[in-house]
């Protein structure tokens, strides 16, 4: 019933290494598109917005 022994500083070093390039991973999903692909997506949520705000019902309107 031995253990492994582990040098403590190696180990932090290959934790730190290991958090960094999920963080990156993550990174390049989120910020790695290109530019027409954020217009893409601009432009869709834009014309969602549009005809979300097409279906709005003022109120303001009808007490007058």
């Amino acid at each position: 019933m031995s253990a492994e022994i582990v040098n403590l500083r190696q180990f932090k070093k290959k934790q730190a290494r290991s958090d960094k390039d999920r963080q990156a991973e993550q990174n390049r999903i989120s910020f790695g598109r290109t530019k027409s692909e954020k217009k893409l997506t601009r432009a869709l949520n834009d014309k969602a917005e549009r005809a979300h705000d097409q279906g709005r019902i003022d109120k303001n309107d009808d007490a007058e």
